[in-house]
């Protein structure tokens, strides 16, 4: 009994300490023992052991208790009852371990599951951020091209209103030119005009002289 108890012991902190350190693949192998200790009928065999552990551990330290008692009242303790109390005690000490260490071992598998969970999650999530930067990164660039599109023809309309601006100046100016050039040509025929209407004047009286003599 205390050779198996011994065997399971060592079996569970195996188990306990694999799956708390990674070495090769054994840990996952250990991930699926423990699966399949939880699927199908292996939770009511696994409380059927646990409970028939939990007896045995309650009756030894009955046993050790009643030992103990024995001795209080005879004043020693037989080299017989010596022997059981021992006994009983390592029993008592192995299943103790035992039964926490199978404790350690589903709440460890418990925290590995999640934590694979949790891996997955994160790996999702961070091909879901590459994949919206990416999609970031093109629009980006989209958005880059489309704004040096913009100044281009921002810059070729400046150029075009340049233009614009310099032929309505050069109009202005041959307006300008234009209107001065008729000013000047109206005042010399009004200069002609009058000059010529001193003539006429200057002519009437030549004639007026002229008549005055012959009469």
């Amino acid at each position: 009994m205390i050779q198996l108890l011994f065997l399971v012991l060592f079996a569970e902190g195996a188990a306990a300490l694999l799956l708390m350190v990674k070495i090769g693949p054994l840990r996952e192998l250990v991930m699926r023992g423990v699966d399949q200790a939880k699927d199908g009928k292996g939770p009511a065999t696994v409380k059927t052991l646990a409970c028939t552990l939990l007896v045995i551990f309650m009756s030894s330290v009955a046993s050790i208790l009643k030992i103990q008692n024995r001795g209080l009242k005879l004043g020693t303790v037989s080299p017989m009852d010596q022997v059981l109390w021992r006994t009983h005690l390592l029993e008592a000490s192995l299943i103790g371990y035992i039964l926490f260490l199978a404790f350690v071992i589903d709440r460890l598998h418990h925290y590995q599951r999640k934590l694979i969970i949790l891996k997955k999650t994160t790996n999702t999530s961070r091909e879901e951020v590459e994949k919206l930067q990416l999609e970031l990164q093109g629009k980006d660039d989209k958005l880059s091209n489309e704004n040096k599109k913009l100044r281009r023809e921002l810059a070729n309309l400046s150029e075009q209103v340049k233009k614009v601006k310099s032929e309505t100046e050069e109009r202005e100016r041959r307006r300008l030119e234009a209107e001065a050039h008729a000013n000047a040509l109206q005042k010399q025929s009004e200069d002609l005009l009058l000059e010529y209407d001193l003539l006429l004047e200057d002519n009437q009286i030549l004639q007026t002289q002229v008549l005055s003599l012959r009469g």
